[in-house]
């Protein structure tokens, strides 16, 4: 066992699949938190998994008071979609859930702060209308700020909560990232309202037909999973005088629904994919912006994803997803 532990929330998402193995390529040991039982491959990689509530503070404090984790990546979260539907929960879970964490950590009693990685969303930013969006260009971190989700809001207050205990309280070193929509080959989307990009991607990956819920020229940023995973160690990793901010945006691409499916048909030209918006969501994916700008992760820590669009599909979607779906069909 290494001296350093991290505790990873959420540990059976679509992140938690590429996090952990990152960690512990790193010699950190890892404590994975998640409601449901994680995959044997995910489990024998952990000094310890739990499956509990992130609400279960019984739990989380035996978690704290065992292992004294030196870095915290709380991954679990109610997504867009869900929150939408439901936003009792969502704040229960997304708001309570990480100022639970928040207070243990300060708690906690190690000698240098808790790193607390927290992975945001483009949600976040709230712009009035598409044509707004297309005339705001890249948007920056202290831009556009006035989410018009739930689960938007919920992310910014914990941003800001975060960044009140880095502040006043020296126990808790907050990090937070911006993540655009990410994409993922190993794992299915998980109810995120820009998740029709890797939905048309693993549809015609298994010869599914799709029917795309927002406009063909819809624009929002995107970045691959490993590229996303890459970010948050990285991040974990800078020292503190580094950092200019606690929050910052991050992107691979930026490109339109149809850009996406064209580039789909590079490699699936049968694919069967059609555009069927739906109203509520195009609203949603209207107030979110066509590009961010990650120039601050650039500068403060070298930031550099490894794919575009077109990298993202030859180099790690397509030959991830034939071997996973010859493997499904056996």
């Amino acid at each position: 066992m290494s001296e350093c532990v991290a505790l990873v929330t959420g540990a059976g998402g679509e992140m938690g699949h590429l996090l952990i193995p990152a960690l512990r390529a790193q010699g950190i040991d890892v404590v994975a938190l998640d409601l449901v039982e994680l995959p044997e491959s995910i489990r024998e990689l952990c000094v310890e998994t739990t499956e509990a509530s992130i609400l279960d503070g019984e739990v989380l404090e035996d978690l704290f008071r065992r292992h004294t984790p030196a870095y915290v990546f709380h991954l679990a979260a109610v997504l867009s979609r869900k929150a939408e539907a439901d936003p009792d929960l969502a704040h229960r879970v997304n708001v309570n859930g990480t100022y639970n964490l928040f207070k243990l950590c300060h708690q906690s009693g190690v000698e240098t702060a808790v790193r607390f990685l927290f992975p945001s969303s483009i949600a976040v930013y709230g712009l009035p209308n598409a044509v707004v969006k297309k005339e705001a260009g890249a948007v920056k971190e202290t831009e556009w700020t006035v989410p018009s989700g739930v689960y938007g809001c919920n992310k910014l207050y914990c941003e800001l909560l975060g960044a009140h205990f880095r502040r006043s309280r020296g126990m808790l070193d907050f990090r937070s990232i911006r993540f655009p929509g990410l994409i993922s080959a190993t794992t299915l989307p998980a109810g995120g309202t820009t998740d029709y990009a890797p939905e048309m991607i693993h549809a015609a990956a298994q010869n599914r037909a799709y029917k795309c819920f927002v406009l063909r020229d819809t624009r929002l940023p995107f970045m691959t999973m490993p590229d996303a995973v890459d970010a948050l160690m990285q991040l974990a990793r800078v020292e503190p005088d580094r950092l200019s901010t606690c929050v910052y945006n991050v992107r691979g691409f930026s490109s339109k629904a149809a850009e996406i499916r064209s580039e789909v048909l590079k490699h699936y030209p049968d694919a069967d994919i059609m555009f069927e918006p739906d109203p509520a969501r195009q609203a949603l994916v209207d107030s979110w912006p066509g590009d961010i700008d990650d120039s601050l992760a650039q500068k403060d820590w070298g930031f550099c994803p490894k794919h575009g669009l077109s990298q993202a599909m030859a180099d790690y979607l397509v030959p991830a997803m034939k071997t996973r779906y010859a493997m499904a069909n056996r």
